[in-house]
């Protein structure tokens, strides 16, 4: 499906090394901001206190909100579990208090706005538990990328696999840098949402990398930079349509769906726009330059009693 096709091929690859110098220099600042300011960890990873209330009614989470950043909380998650009736608090970690005294104090603050409600459960989740998650999250991205590594490889070749591999580390790197620099809340949700950047980013570059295939095949007379321009020039309009449809969703999440998605959805919202930017200019580029052909990507068919056809 195409929503246009473009009948001239456009020059990707003239500007790739212009384009590549900034990826690295936001690349590197990325990793600066990183190990200098870290990042601003959730409640998941910090600890805290949970408590569980329910109401008699449908109870507006904005309402929850405001009761409990009256008691002075500014890093504080609320959200709905079971139906819309029971949330879910979680409060940071105060000097001086206990989750006993925490609850107690939240609880006033909620019976003022709304007598109705009623504690279940009240629990304290220690810091080592939030950096077990940290360290279960950090192995899943490990493995993620070792599978991209290992999937790449074995579709394609080594040269398309490590370009692959670079431009969707670069992708993670990147928001991860968005992170630190602003100083974002870091939580379970956006570790799932950088996971799920690294296979949509790598999806897009499977799609350039089989269309370049392709073309070895049909152009065998044109150079390696015309081959990639011209995959990448009749994969656009599927580009759009993939990433802007997804997009819509995720601006969707981003303005309407509440403080719970908002990070979750802004960290989807780089990754798809640097996750095009990467495929189209660093994981294409760096496979030029490490010396991609046709014989890479086009195994060479040898037929019994013929000499090998290419």
């Amino acid at each position: 499906m195409e929503f246009f096709r473009i009948h001239r091929t456009i020059p990707f690859m003239r500007n790739a090394l212009v384009l590549n110098i900034i990826s690295l220099v936001t690349f590197l600042a990325a990793v600066f901001f990183i190990v200098t300011r870290g990042f601003h960890l959730s409640i998941e990873f910090t600890g805290g206190t949970v408590m569980e209330v329910t109401y008699a009614q449908t109870v507006q989470l904005d309402s929850v909100r405001t009761a409990v950043s009256k008691l002075g909380y500014s890093d504080f998650q609320v959200a709905n579990f079971g139906t819309s009736r029971d949330v879910m608090i979680r409060l940071p970690l105060t000097e001086g208090q206990t989750s006993a005294t925490q609850s107690e104090t939240v609880m006033q603050g909620l019976k003022a706005a709304d007598p109705s409600v009623e504690l279940r459960r009240v629990e304290f989740v220690g810091p080592q538990v939030g950096q077990e998650l940290l360290h279960n999250g950090l192995m899943a991205l490990l493995v993620v990328v070792l599978g991209i590594v290992v999937y790449l490889g074995l579709r394609f070749e080594w040269k398309f696999a490590l370009a692959g591999v670079v431009a969707n580390l670069h992708d993670v790197v990147i928001i991860l840098g968005f992170f630190a620099f602003f100083q974002w809340e870091f939580s379970l949700a956006v570790l799932a949402g950088v996971l799920a950047v690294l296979g949509y980013s790598v999806n897009e570059s499977v799609v350039i990398m089989d269309r370049i295939r392709e073309n070895f095949r049909k152009y065998r007379k044109a150079s390696v930079v015309e081959v990639i321009d011209s995959a990448i020039t009749q994969t656009i309009s599927r580009t759009i349509i993939t990433h802007g449809s997804t997009q819509i969703m995720v601006l969707a999440m981003l303005f309407f769906g509440g403080p719970s998605l908002h990070y979750f959805a802004l960290a989807l919202t780089i990754g798809i726009w640097f996750g095009i930017y990467s495929s189209v200019f660093v994981a294409a580029a760096l496979a030029m330059w490490m010396g991609v052909k046709r014989e890479d990507l086009v195994k060479p068919v040898k037929k019994e009693g013929e000499a090998e056809i290419v």
